[in-house]
């Protein structure tokens, strides 16, 4: 082989390994480290390589945090980092609760963070406290007048109850609760509107805020506004129904009366059958007594005589019945 391509292959050689010596061997980190009083060491670095853990993402968060006296090792660097979690918003967020006089640790911020939760803004969260705005939230006092509020919730983070804490959807929920609660219960709608703290003061009394990831620090009603008058549309729909009652009971004796008339009318034609069947009869009655010798003939023409007198006496009680007789 040539010499000055074996040449050639030793110098490149040479420089890989010195840039693999370097990657495996992060000199620049560790002199870093030491220059920023992080005791760190060079073995450390190597084997952090192998574990797959970034040098200087460990390395950078731990001048960090020394720098502002925080306390923090690598080991508990490495597990959070090997865990999922993002090291450089836990270490943001422990500066500036730190800052801020906030008791927080290492431990409670890694599992916060771990949770799916966003540390760093939580910290920020419980340093400026956030309004929230609920929707219109609608109530019926005891006169019947509907009444609907909107009010603002001044909260903050709470940081202890940041894992397994209810969230921002149960804070609206039970302000709702207790704005639907405190007008409910007052006499009259003239009363929320005369002291709408009182709405405030009462929904604060209940601690709403126990079990969630908030601390309530003040509920402020923004509006009210009078809705309808639900008691009255509730009495006018009953009157409706009760109407339909009464007419349908109407309706229903009515049907009653008209079967009962046609019942007494196919009685009365009934009875006016028996009676002309009866009367029917009487001639053959008559010719039967003649036969057998029971009717004589001046009993026939005194029966005569007092039905003339009966005809007599029907048309005069009838209307325009003494016109007749005079005439």
């Amino acid at each position: 082989m040539d010499p000055g391509i074996s040449l050639i292959l030793i110098i490149v050689g040479g420089v890989v390994a010195f840039f693999l010596l370097l990657y495996l061997l992060p000199v620049n980190l560790w002199f870093t480290a030491q220059l920023s009083n992080v005791k760190i060491s060079l073995l450390n670095l190597v084997l952090m390589r192998l574990r797959k853990v970034p040098p200087s993402l460990v390395t950078n968060a731990m001048i960090t945090s020394t720098k502002a006296g925080l306390r923090i090792t690598s080991n508990e660097i490495e597990t959070h980092y090997l865990a999922g979690g993002n090291v450089n918003k836990v270490i943001k967020a422990l500066i500036s609760a730190d800052k801020a006089n906030i008791p927080l640790d290492f431990k409670l911020a890694t599992a916060i963070d771990l949770a799916g939760r966003d540390v760093f803004d939580a910290v920020q969260l419980s340093v400026n406290p956030q309004v929230i705005n609920t929707p219109p939230v609608a109530a019926v006092a005891k006169d019947g007048i509907q009444l609907i509020a909107k009010a603002r919730v001044t909260v903050r983070a709470n940081i202890n109850q940041l894992v397994g804490g209810a969230g921002e959807e149960t804070i609206l929920a039970r302000v709702g609760e207790g704005i639907v609660t405190t007008i409910g219960s007052s006499i009259n709608h003239k009363e929320v509107l005369e002291n709408p703290d009182r709405i405030s003061k009462t929904v604060l009394s209940k601690g709403l805020d126990s079990g969630t990831a908030f601390e309530i620090l003040s509920i402020d009603i923004a509006d009210i506004d009078i809705g309808e008058n639900v008691g009255a549309k509730l009495q006018t729909d009953q009157a409706e129904a009760d109407l339909k009652v009464a007419n349908a009971r109407a309706e229903e004796r009515r049907a009653m009366a008209v079967a009962n008339e046609q019942e007494m009318r196919a009685k009365a034609q009934e009875a006016k059958a028996k009676v002309i069947e009866a009367e029917a009869q009487v001639p053959m009655a008559m010719a039967e007594a003649f036969r057998n010798g029971n009717l004589g003939v001046m009993d026939y023409y005194k029966m005569q005589n007092i039905q003339a007198d009966t005809d007599m006496r029907t048309s005069i009680a009838k209307p325009g019945g003494n016109d007749k007789g005079k005439s």
